[in-house]
């Protein structure tokens, strides 16, 4: 997975943090979080706020 990879984030983070509120993490944590998922294989320099908030917001949808 990269950073761009939104929605495939989104399950993961949905399916391996299930107890976590995504409209309560902060950009740091969700960023440490992504990149701890298996699979997840990119830069922390690649990544900028609108990605954590685009990917917040895929995570929001899973759950919803």
């Amino acid at each position: 997975m990269k950073w761009t990879d939104t929605v495939t984030i989104a399950e993961s983070l949905l399916e391996t943090y299930p107890d976590v509120d995504p409209a309560r993490i902060n950009f740091v944590d969700l960023m440490d979080k992504v990149m701890a998922l298996p699979g997840f294989d990119d830069e922390r320099e690649r990544c900028g706020e609108r990605i954590l908030e685009a990917i917040q917001q895929a995570w929001l949808d899973e759950r919803d």
